[in-house]
């Protein structure tokens, strides 16, 4: 069977808006490096991991399950976006 080609992926479309995705939700401009992520963003267990996948895919690092526990707040998540 042949298969048509994947879709191209939409690019994120820009707007002054800092809610998550564009949904509605928390306003990101007051977070905090310390504030919890999974708590301020309202996010579950599987939400949280899907945040994870699109953030590895998206920078090209590879985030590993003993990582999470680091990745709790920003102050958390800019070490590993940032380190080499």
């Amino acid at each position: 069977m042949i298969r048509p080609p994947p879709r191209p992926r939409k690019p994120p479309e820009s707007s002054s808006s800092t809610s998550c995705a564009g949904s509605p939700g928390p306003e990101l401009d007051g977070l905090r490096p310390a504030d919890d992520l999974r708590e301020t963003l309202g996010l579950d267990s599987l939400d949280f991991r899907n945040l994870v996948v699109g953030v590895s895919e998206r920078t090209g690092r590879r985030i590993e399950e003993d990582d999470y526990e680091g990745l709790v707040d920003l102050a958390g998540w800019i070490p590993l976006l940032a380190g080499p």
